[in-house]
């Protein structure tokens, strides 16, 4: 499926813009009804500024009135934009003009998806693995400054691109849960007390066992008397 360019944004554009529903927009956009209608409920999204796909050339506003006369209608692509550019295998190239951008982006995704291995930010953003630690160890020469920001809406990822690392993340995560499961917090401190209660029952055993010869020792001394 070819998706429109910084689908995100596109999506609160035709939100804000336009009277097709959120099943449209979410289908031309690649998500879920539900995160379109999030996005129009102010949930998500709210530092995202709407990208216009028509001044863009993605879509026409005729083709927009088609689908708003007709809910059931769906949103195409503009000829122009069909063609699906592939980037070929390596590092992603990063224009020079957006290179300034990659810490913010890379301090975003290090907050919002801890999930993600450095290789995969790495990947996505054209980075280095030095540079990510330096962001997230705040000894980037330019720590004060740095703000997270969406890579998609920077234009240094497609959100397909970072829904898939995500999607692989999530995975990796679960999978590990599932090999080394971690023990419940209950099951510890229920071996904390049973360890507890067999540690008071020897101390009252060795006091019983005490008192039994203090007392023998009394009544020997009485009867010698």
């Amino acid at each position: 499926m070819t998706l429109p360019l910084m689908p995100k944004a596109t999506a609160v554009w035709l939100i804000e813009k336009t009277a097709l529903t959120f099943t449209q927009i979410a289908e031309f956009c690649g998500m879920h009804p539900l995160e379109v209608q999030a996005i129009a409920d102010g949930e998500v999204a709210q530092s995202i500024i709407g990208y216009d796909p028509v001044s863009n050339g993605q879509l026409t506003q005729e083709e927009i009135s088609r689908c708003e006369a007709d809910p059931s209608r769906k949103l195409r692509l503009s000829s122009s934009r069909m063609q699906i550019v592939r980037r070929s295998k390596g590092a992603r190239y990063t224009p020079i003009s957006k290179r300034n951008d990659r810490p913010d982006a890379i301090a975003f995704l290090l907050r919002n998806f801890p999930q993600l291995l450095d290789t995969q930010i790495a990947k996505l953003l054209g980075t280095t693995k030095d540079t990510i630690s330096k962001v997230r160890d705040k000894q980037h020469w330019n720590s004060p400054n740095i703000k997270p920001r969406d890579p998609v809406i920077l234009g240094l990822c497609s959100q397909m691109d970072l829904n898939a690392a995500i999607a692989e993340a999530n995975e990796r995560v679960s999978k590990e849960e599932v090999d080394h499961p971690t023990q419940p917090a209950e099951d510890n401190f229920a071996a904390s007390y049973d360890d507890a209660n067999k540690s008071n029952s020897s101390s009252s055993e060795e006091l019983d066992i005490d008192h039994i010869f203090s007392e023998y020792a009394n009544r020997t001394k009485e009867s010698d008397q």
